[in-house]
Order: structure tokens, then sequence, then C-alpha cells
């Protein structure tokens, strides 16, 4: 009789420890919309042949447009070279199932293919009191593999509504390079705010591009989306303002340093220079 109830007793007890470890896994952490890593650039990604800032066009047709678009030409080569791999890795852990892991954390473990090369993902969600902590760790292998280093990490409100990443640069340099701070308006991002960070460049000099940023967002009004810019143009840093309709294509511009006024300077849905209304 004793031992029968010795068995039930631990029958209880083991019941009650696996619905208590059940209890305290509770949940894996919604993950930030892929869209918090990405400004839209798709308005200005015709623009001049070359990103570079000794831009000198003013006066032509399309002169306008194309200083917009140069400007935003600097942000977009950043999204397309040092941000590809970690941005196209982050889109892919939707698809995945976690693994708790142990501290309120959770574990996306899976495999990307970018341009081409092949990567391992690890990303690692920790709940904590007013937010998560994420961390994104990349493997490549194959030809010019690296071993694993920890390329980005961030945080987000427990609702899902607003965050920060820090990206940093490469395997080479595992150091802050950009920062990313991103709010959700709705169900659609309202604003991502890119901010460079880097103070040092690859031969450890000073990095002019440091603190320079741009502001992505979106209004109500009849132009419904924006740029605010502030860059290093080769000689100063440099403030730029871009608006425009983001279903027509017509906007304006306004840049004292290059425009030589504080007007604004528009062009029409086919990219031409129009007088402002």
């Amino acid at each position: 009789m004793k031992k029968l109830l010795s068995f039930t007793l631990i029958l209880i007890l083991s019941a009650g420890f696996i619905t208590s470890c059940k209890k305290d896994k509770g949940e894996p952490p919604v993950l930030p919309p892929a869209e918090s890593m990405s400004i839209d650039f798709t308005n200005f990604v015709s623009g001049a042949k070359s990103a570079g800032l000794a831009y000198d066009q003013k006066g032509t047709e399309n002169s306008n447009w194309e200083f917009a678009a140069v400007v935003a030409g600097v942000w977009r080569l950043i999204l397309n070279t040092t941000l590809v791999v970690p941005v196209a890795s982050f889109k892919l852990a939707v698809n995945q199932n976690p693994v708790f892991l142990s501290d309120k954390t959770w574990q996306w473990s899976y495999s990307v293919t970018v341009l081409g090369a092949a990567y391992n993902a690890r990303l690692t969600g920790q709940i904590r009191t007013s937010d998560v902590l994420w961390k994104m760790y990349i493997t490549k292998t194959g030809t010019s593999g690296f071993t694993e280093f920890l390329w980005f990490e961030g945080t987000s409100n427990l609702d899902g509504t607003g965050g920060q990443w820090i990206i940093n640069h490469s395997y080479q340099f595992v150091e802050p390079m950009l920062q990313i701070d991103w709010i959700k308006s709705g169900t659609s991002i309202g604003s991502i705010k890119y901010t460079y960070i880097r103070a040092l460049k690859d031969n450890r000099t000073a990095d002019p591009l440091k603190d320079s940023y741009i502001t992505y967002g979106l209004t109500s009004t009849a132009l419904n989306a924006y740029y605010t810019v502030h860059y290093y143009n080769g000689l100063k840093s440099s403030d730029v303002n871009v608006e425009w309709n983001s279903t027509t294509y017509n906007g304006r511009v306004k840049c004292i340093d290059y425009l030589g006024d504080s007007d604004w300077h528009c062009w029409d849905s086919n990219k031409v220079n129009i007088i402002c209304p």
C-alpha cells in the first residue's frame, strides 16, 4: 500500500513539474516586421548613374528628382551591400519554428542563400520586463566563409509598436555601423531612421559619415512619403528634405547647400522639373 501511495505521489509531482515547465516556457516573442530594417527607395532607384555626391547637373530637365535620387542612393547602397545578408536572413525567420532555450529565450535556426552564397542564421529572442532582446548570429559556409559572429542585435516593444536595431559592419570589423529606429503605425511601418554610427573606417581613420542619417516616413498629406537627410557631402554636412507621392511619384526637394536657397524644387509624375504649386 505504501509503495502504491509513493508511486501515486511521484506521478502527481511529476505531472505538476511538467505542467510548471510548460507554463514557464510560455509563448515565443512576436518577430518585428521585416520592413523594420528596410527603407523604401523604390521611387529613386534609377537616378544618376553614380551614387557619389559630386553630382552637379542643376538646371537639367530632371535635376530636381535626380538630386533627390543621388542623396537617397547613398543609403540605398548601404541597404544593397552591407545590409543585404542580415536583412535577407531576418526576413526568413518568420517561416521558421522557434525552439525554447531557457530564461524566456527562444531560438530560430535555419539556412539562407543570398546572392549565391550559403549562410547559417541563428536568431534569439529573449522576453524581458518591458521589451524583447534580439540577437542574430550569422555563419558563412563555402568559399570565403567565416565563423559565427553577431551581425546585429536590437530590441522591440512587447506590443510590437517599435524598436531599434544595431547592425555591425562585418565579420572582419564586428563594430556598430548602423542604428535603425523604427515605429509601427497600425499594420505598417510609420517611420524608419538609419543613423550611421561607425566611428572609424577600415583603415582606422575617422569616418566622416558618422552621425549622418536618413529618416523615411509616411503621412496622410498629398505628398505622403518623405525623407529627412543629414549627410556628409565630401566637404561638410548638409541637410536635405524630400517629399513625394508614393502613387503618382511627383514630389519636391529642398537643400540650401546644393540648391542655393531654402525653397522647394519640384518635379512632376514624369520626374521633369516644374515650378512648385
